[in-house]
Formats: structure tokens, sequence, C-alpha cells
């Protein structure tokens, strides 16, 4: 895909791998929509851009801890863009960010279930009218590979509560999500693809784990970039990818059953109809 003058919208891009992706595709021509919670780092990215682009981005901030504030976001993606080329669903929080204990969302949600998942389902819902009129499209779930098993009987881990469990499943979640949403778009031209990008990335989030990073924001951001533009996965869709090869998630993203059952709460949890 020739990004100039596409136009891609970018969860999470003030920071971290997210940023990267801004920078590469506002360079090589596209239009690029950030979005972040720090409006001072946004500034400074959209600096940035502007410089290399000649193009200053447009900013949305948004809690996605907030269902309320991604409606409010999404409206106002659909309300300013006539087009929408690509949504990179990358915004997120580890395993320790905000702390090690259980929280919750501004709705009551586990917190790391409601921010890596649930906003990025509602979002891309939410934003599909723009997407289908704007085809060939793409939308790029970052997920991990670190993967737990949804348990239907505690999804929000009210037991035995650890924060790396939480993270794993929002991002099991996602994949989950992501082969559903691709047999739901068949034949509209929108593709959706989840990802792996690298393994303890030099990210803030990576080193609030207190992880050490064994790989680079660049090696993660090349493995989004190819999802997002390279020709030989255009057409392609429902996958998961280790980095730039294709892989396989865990057993659980394959379960219909299981995808059915997070689906309708999904559905139920951010007040969206089945279709």
């Amino acid at each position: 895909m020739n990004m100039a003058g596409k136009t891609v919208l970018i969860t999470g891009s003030t920071d971290g791998v997210g940023r990267y992706v801004a920078m590469k595709l506002a360079s090589a021509g596209a239009r690029v929509l950030i979005h972040g919670r720090d409006t001072k780092r946004a500034q400074t990215l959209a600096d940035e851009i502007k410089r290399v682009s000649g193009r200053e981005p447009m900013f949305y901030q948004a809690d996605l801890s907030s269902l309320a504030e991604v409606r409010e976001f999404a409206q106002l993606v659909l309300d300013d863009q006539e087009r929408l080329d690509v949504f990179v669903s990358n915004a997120g929080i580890g395993s320790q960010n905000e702390g090690p204990a259980r929280q919750t969302s501004k709705d009551g949600h586990e917190l790391r279930f409601a921010v890596n998942y649930l906003a990025g389902f509602l979002l891309a819902h939410l934003l599909l009218p723009r997407l289908k009129a704007s085809t060939p499209a793409r939308i790029v779930n970052v997920a991990s590979l670190g993967q737990h098993p949804i348990d239907f009987g505690d999804v929000m881990i009210t037991k035995n509560y650890s924060g790396a469990r939480a993270y794993s499943q929002s991002k099991l979640s996602q994949i989950m999500f992501t082969i559903d949403l691709a047999a739901e778009l068949e034949g509209t031209g929108v593709t959706v693809n989840s990802l792996h990008p690298a393994t303890y990335m030099n990210t803030t989030m990576v080193r609030a784990s207190g992880a050490t990073p064994i790989s680079t924001v660049e090696q993660g951001g090349e493995a989004i970039l190819r999802l997002v533009q390279d020709d030989d996965v255009a057409g392609r869709s429902g996958l998961f990818f280790d980095g730039k090869r294709e892989a396989r998630a865990h057993a659980q993203a394959y379960d219909a059953e299981a995808r059915k059952r997070l689906r309708a709460l999904s559905l139920a949890l951010t007040g969206l109809r089945a279709s």
C-alpha cells in the first residue's frame, strides 16, 4: 500500500512503538491521526511529525479506561475524517502499569481487560463505517505472545489476580476478536490482523514491569508497519503474527464457542448490538 495521502489512526501513539510507527508513516506521506492522554507528549510528537512531513497531525485525547470517552473519540474521528484507511489499535497498559494490584476502569471492569481489549473492540466497531468506505482498508491489533485463557466464570479476575494474568488475558481477547472480526468483514475490503511486535521492547511499559528490554522499538515498529502497508499481507485477514512471521496463538483463540462467548460478553459490556 502506498501510504502517501492515506489516513491512519494509531492509538497510544505519543510514546513507545506507537510513536515510532506514527513518525514512519508520516514520513511516508500518510495523514497520521495520533492519540494519547498526555497533551505535552502529543505536542512534542506533533512538532516532530510536522518537521518531517510538513503537515501537523490531528491529536485526539482520550482515556481508554472510559467507554464514554472511547465513544466520544470515535465520533470525533467520524466527524473529522472523510476517510480512514488504517486503524492501528496499539494503546495499552502492561502487567505493572499503574501498579500491580487489581484495579477497575471507570466503568467498573478489570482495568487491563478494559483498556487493552474492550476499548479497541468498541473503537473498531464504531469506526467500521469509515473503514468500509475507504477500502481497501486495514485494522492492525497490537497483541502479544503473552496469552492466558479466559475463565468465563471470572472474566474480571476477582480471584487469584495477577497483573501478568490480566495482561495476557486481555491480549488473547484481542486475538480472538481479530479472528471473529475477520470473518464478519469477509468480502468488504477491510482486513484485520493481530501481532506480537517484539519481545520486551525498550518501552515505558516494559520498564514499568521490571523486565530488561531485549528488543527495540524499531524492531517492533517494523513488524507493525508490515501489516499496515506491505503488499504480501494485502487481502489476508484473521491472522496472528510473531514479529513478521505468521504464527499460532493460544489454542483458545481457535475455539469458536469461546469466541462466541467473548463476543456476547463484549457486546453487552460496550452496549453494542449484535450484527
